[in-house]
């Protein structure tokens, strides 16, 4: 059944109760809920009773009482009476009860004759649906935390909560509790000795664990497929290596390919865990590929919300710029679902605490390998440390700003020979170095000990733990009544006397020369100038289905702004692939209307405005053969003409149309005169800054040839692929690969079907990747990896591709790598 929006809180005495009108394919009843505190939340309540409204329902008698305080005016007593007996409540002041009354009212003059059955099937659902409800809101092992699905209780009982959290001081206090942060990069190993050295080194138990891996499976099985056995093996070791002083349940796995974070708490205080998310974000290449990224979780214990986070980031001691962005990237894409969809997703920034563990992979800078074993010798980790590129870049406010770690006096935990304490013996030789991190952002944290573990040899990584105290926010149940009480009445007072308002700082907003790919936002502050707390919120025009274009957002697109208040809202233009498209043909422009509602008030509409500057990257390859000249030198009008359907049956723009795109030409000329024997190639990610330099070389002709590094432009590439609005092999043909993907000569009929200038393009990638394919040696690519990365690109599905077509695909396409079938 679904929850109406109805819902009072009801006084009986001093048992407090929360009463729902709830609506089920046109029938009614009223649930009865009882909850441990003023529920705000479908975590604070359980259900209790259901009275169906049939024709054995009657409201008897209402009428006023006093109240015990009399300035707050009078509440309602209302007897009901139903089939099994009477309900008596007492509903306080306001308009809110008014409204509960009259919808029950409507929902009692409407029954009609068939009130029996109805009855009978509430009943029914009183008898089997009850318990599972009950069940869905309390902690189990199954569901660890889940709260019970229900939205929350409407737009007013939101400005509630908010008056709350700012007023939370007054009805929380803190308790300390224990958290054990472990980080270990296992370089592809199996467990082969008891983690107790590492997770269970604590005098006494911790509280919680939070234990992360890096590396946790190597093979091309776990970075394509993201499946792996070593989940379990390392999950069992983890198990059993907890603290034997105590009992723990796991309340959350989350991992992304080699990346993943586990999350204990002890059986006691499981019950206090909610609003359970986790997420995952990639920042390998073209920012998906999980070899690189983060997994995270965020919960809320008692009354503080707090986010866990796993991190891998790029390697090499060079590659401090490209860690940046990859922990820029997590800070912006991982965004946890709150359970009201209607509310804003969170940030890992927007919780009282966030604990940042994982491989970071900073190096020591400035230093050779000699230097570094001398000052290891002397124990000089402070002169060692002052050359560690993490602390160069937090102090130059690049990353991890408002983050703490603790003082390092442990030796580095990277690069040991594996199954020692030797340091690299290997060719390499590499410099010693912290790679392995803990940091933490927030109030009330401190740590008890930060240390290496050097018992343990499995990897060529020493683990890390760190122990922090954390003061967790509990709720004074008989403060936070008050408080909530309070805040009611005050609300119910200004409700009926105000209207809300705000002043925005302006209306028109202006976005110039927007690119493929790049960021532009310009900032909205809204002005509480009215005499209540009010709440906005961007909504729908007539007949669209959301309320901007899918190339523009607002954040937040809905909040609250408490009196005399102010928001600032981003209006944020970001054009990519699935918008790329209709911009480049013209067909659609950089212009909205938006409308800013207040609940209670009034419309505000907001004009956006800009123009996009066509771009290679969202062009169809039909069309970029027509064109020899940079699409940026081509009058509009030539593109939007150029984009019209029909591509074959169209007149030519010039007389005789290139082989294949001229960009595409660019950069895979590119990579072949300087890329055959790079390493990693299309499989470590470029520089961001490097990949607008390329688009806009390809844009515009200038420079003459491409600017950044191979990895930058094997991404262009990649990009530019994903980025075609018809694939390499057309969508009316995807279905034919697939069922052909077993018979070569099959294969090679299917290619011959393409439009002669995709057929072009699709053999010249083909060959390109077989010519790295003869420098495997230095580059370590294999055929099944550039299947994996290309066949992704070249044979996109038309509709969401389960795992058995992505295989079909590349097995089609590895017919091409292994021989010349052009």
């Amino acid at each position: 059944p679904t929850v109406g929006l109805h819902i009072s809180q009801t006084l009986d005495f001093f048992i407090y109760r929360l009463l729902g009108l709830v609506e089920r394919t046109k029938e009614h009843a009223l649930f009865v809920f009882t909850h441990r505190r003023m529920a705000i939340t479908g975590e604070d309540v359980t259900l209790y009773d259901i009275f169906p409204i049939s024709n054995d329902f009657a409201v008897v008698e209402v009428f006023k009482c006093l109240s015990r305080d009399i300035s707050i005016g009078a509440d309602t007593r209302v007897r009901l009476n139903f089939q099994d007996g009477d309900l008596e409540v007492r509903l306080p002041f306001g308009s809110h009860s008014r409204l509960f009354l009259s919808e029950v009212n409507k929902a009692w003059s409407g029954k009609t004759c068939q009130g029996k059955v109805k009855r009978e099937g509430w009943n029914e659902l009183k008898r089997e649906g009850r318990h599972d409800l009950v069940r869905q809101s309390s902690h189990t092992a199954s569901n660890k935390a889940t709260m019970l699905a229900m939205p929350q209780f409407g737009l007013r009982d939101n400005l509630i909560r908010c008056e709350l959290l700012k007023n939370e001081d007054i009805y929380t206090y803190l308790e300390n509790f224990s958290f054990f942060i472990g980080t270990y990069n296992v370089n592809g190993q199996t467990p082969k000795e008891s983690l107790r050295p590492w997770l269970g080194s604590t005098s006494t138990p911790p509280d919680m664990y939070c234990v992360g891996f890096q590396e946790l499976d190597l093979s091309k099985e776990a970075f394509f497929f993201n499946d792996t056995p070593k989940e379990t093996e390392w999950m069992k070791a983890v198990s059993e290596g907890l603290h034997p002083d105590a009992k723990y349940d796991l309340v959350k796995l989350v991992r992304l390919v080699g990346i993943m974070l586990l999350f204990y708490v002890r059986n006691e205080h499981a019950k206090h865990i909610s609003e359970m998310e986790a997420e995952t974000v990639g920042t390998g290449i073209m920012g998906r590929m999980g070899n690189k990224g983060a997994v995270a979780i965020r919960f809320r214990f008692h009354n503080s919300d707090i986010c866990v986070v796993n991190s891998h980031l790029a390697a090499h001691i060079e590659e401090y710029e490209r860690r940046n962005q990859d922990y820029k990237d997590i800070c912006s894409r991982l965004l946890f679902r709150q359970h009201d969809p209607a509310l804003v997703p969170l940030t890992i920034m927007k919780h009282n605490v966030v604990l940042w563990l994982g491989d970071l992979n900073y190096r020591l800078s400035d230093l050779d390998v000699d230097d570094v074993k001398d000052l290891i010798a002397k124990k000089d980790f402070e002169t060692l440390h002052s050359y560690d590129q993490l602390k160069r870049q937090i102090d130059e406010k690049a990353v991890f700003v408002g983050f703490v770690e603790g003082e390092i006096g442990f030796l580095p935990t990277y690069k040991y020979d594996t199954g020692s304490d030797q340091w690299d013996t290997s060719e390499k030789c590499r410099v010693p170095a912290w790679c392995d991190r803990i940091l933490w952002r927030g109030k009330n944290v401190r740590q008890l000990h930060y240390q290496s573990h050097m018992d343990l040899k499995t990897s060529d990584h020493k683990p890390v733990s760190s122990l922090l105290e954390m003061g967790i926010k509990l709720v004074n149940e008989e403060s936070y009544k008050n408080t909530f009480e309070e805040i009611v009445r005050s609300l119910d007072k200004m409700e009926n006397e105000c209207i809300p308002s705000v002043t925005l700082s302006r209306r028109e907003f202006h976005f110039i020369d927007v690119k493929f790919m790049q960021h532009q936002a310009e900032t909205l502050t809204l002005h509480n100038d009215g005499q209540v707390p009010c709440q906005f919120e961007f909504i729908q025009k007539l007949d669209e289905p959301t309320y901007c274009k899918p190339w523009l957002t607002a954040n937040p697109a809905k909040g609250f702004i408490a009196q005399g208040g102010n928001v600032d809202i981003d209006l944020e233009v970001f054009v990519n692939r699935s918008t790329a498209t209709e911009l480049n043909a013209g067909r659609q422009q950089i212009e909205d209307i938006l409308v800013l509602h207040l609940d209670r008030g009034k419309d505000y509409f907001l004009s956006v405005l800009g123009n996009y500057l066509p771009s290679c990257f969202g062009s169809s390859i039909q069309t970029l053969c027509q064109l020899r000249d940079p699409i940026q030198e081509m009058p509009l009008e030539t593109i939007r003409e150029l984009t019209l359907s029909g591509d074959e049956t169209r007149p030519l723009i010039i007389d005789k149309p290139l082989d294949i795109p001229k960009e595409i030409w660019q950069m895979v000329d590119h990579l072949y005169r300087n890329a055959p024997k790079q390493g990693e190639l299309f499989q470590q990610p470029g520089l961001r800054s490097e990949f607008v330099e390329i688009r806009d070389c390809l844009d515009t002709g200038m420079p003459d040839s491409l600017p950044g590094s191979n990895h930058s432009v094997a991404e262009a590439l990649l990009i530019f692929l994903d980025a075609l609005p018809e694939p390499v092999v057309p969508f009316s043909l995807y279905q034919q690969c697939l069922e052909c993907c077993s018979n070569t000569s099959q294969c090679k009929k299917v290619v011959s079907l393409l439009p002669q200038c995709h057929k072009n393009v699709f053999n010249y990638i083909a060959a390109f990747l077989r010519e790295l394919l003869k420098h495997s040696t230095h580059n370590s690519l294999d055929v099944n990896i550039l299947a994996t990365i290309f066949a992704a690109l070249l044979l996109r599905s038309p509709t969401k591709q389960d795992l058995a077509e992505k295989r079909k695909t590349q097995e089609f396409f590895q017919h091409f790598l292994v021989q010349d079938l052009s």
